[in-house]
């Protein structure tokens, strides 16, 4: 932190230089000295309101003076930026994979480990191997001691969680074991200090992500969010469900093409290799082709599909095949032979749909 930098706690009842002087001047005003006397009142009463504030929420003014960068990591501008936005603001970072969310996300929680000694913060990833992922990636990067953290799984008692809770302040978990623990009240929710949401994508409708956050909102308002993600949504509306539902009110956004990031993604290239499907694989498409011929097969003698190669065949082929006969049977159709022509399509709709799936699992 430059000289020129001061927290938020340092400035808390600071007043105008310009209107402060080193002596009182006995040529002033008797008005000009009340109004001295109130704007210094103000000051005082600002001051001692903040030093009372402070330890109902756990913020040490000595660790609270800087902020902590890691320099044992080459030093990348757009992270250093990002690190420090965060700190001050609910922010939703996208970054293409492979350019350092998770390093930014324990730079803000190790920052916060250290400015609130008494508080909890939450890693929340959508699956557990995600978060198993994670709690490895941010252990290389902060200097949280590990004793000092846990990762909270479905698997894992009520009760034992309910006790991690307690004596733990580090926290790696899905949302979903988030939003159990705070309907038990074994999240001390008033104690949360900083969240971290990977995917944040998903956090869209009444997703276990916006349950978390809403339940927080209702016990304090005294925490912060970071929200990460390669692609914060499809459209507009997605992406302001995302900004709604997760309080953020700072975007940082940075693609591949952006100046500051250009010169840290790696050139790829691409080279494809179509592996032979062997002649396990071979034989289970044998067979599956087999069950669709008898399908197809009845369709093609009635005209109603004009491919024969199963291999190529797709499922938007049936489908257009299918809509064509409800909006236009053809004449050579009898009328008594529309009913079962329709369960043929869906048969063999279902069959073309399950067969990657097939081929997937006896591979």
């Amino acid at each position: 932190m430059s000289a020129h930098q001061r927290t938020l706690f340092q400035s808390w009842g600071r007043r105008d230089p310009s209107k402060t002087s080193a002596r009182p001047d006995p040529a002033a005003a008797p008005d000009e000295d009340e109004e001295d006397d109130d704007v210094m009142l103000v000051a005082v009463y600002e001051a001692e309101r903040s030093l009372q504030a402070a330890p109902e929420l756990g913020f040490d003014p000595s660790a609270g003076r800087v902020w902590i960068y890691p320099v044992n990591y080459p030093l990348r501008e757009y992270q250093l930026r990002i690190s420090e936005a965060a700190l001050l603001q609910n922010t939703l970072v996208c970054l293409p994979t492979g350019l350092g969310k998770t390093f930014i996300a324990s730079v803000l929680m190790y920052n916060f480990y250290r400015w609130f000694p008494s508080s909890k913060i939450v890693f929340m990833a959508p699956t557990k191997p995600l978060v198993a992922q994670q709690i490895q990636a941010c252990h290389g990067v902060m200097g949280i001691p590990q004793e000092h953290m846990a990762e909270l799984t479905g698997s894992t008692a009520a009760q034992q969680r309910r006790e991690l809770w307690r004596a733990k302040r580090v926290f790696f978990l899905t949302p979903q074991v988030m939003v159990n623990d705070l309907s038990r009240n074994s999240c001390p929710a008033a104690h949360v200090r900083c969240v971290v949401i990977d995917e944040a994508h998903k956090a869209t409708g009444n997703h276990a992500y916006c349950q978390v956050i809403r339940e927080l909102s209702n016990q304090t308002q005294q925490f912060r969010v970071l929200a990460l993600s390669a692609t914060p949504g499809g459209d507009l509306k997605a992406v302001q469900q995302v900004i709604s539902n997760l309080l953020i009110s700072h975007i940082e956004l940075r693609s591949e093409d952006s100046p500051d990031v250009q010169t840290h993604v790696h050139q790829r290239s691409l080279e494809k290799i179509v592996v032979p499907p062997g002649e396990t694989l071979a034989q289970y498409q044998t067979r599956y082709l087999q069950v669709l011929e008898k399908f197809t097969s009845r369709l093609t003698q009635m005209r109603l599909l004009n491919q024969r190669d199963l291999r190529s065949f797709t499922k938007y082929q049936i489908i257009l095949a299918r809509e064509q006969f409800r909006r236009n049977p053809p004449p050579h159709i009898q009328v008594q032979l529309h009913s079962p022509v329709r369960p043929m399509f869906d048969d063999t709709f279902l069959l073309l749909l399950f067969y990657p799936l097939i081929l997937f699992l006896s591979a």
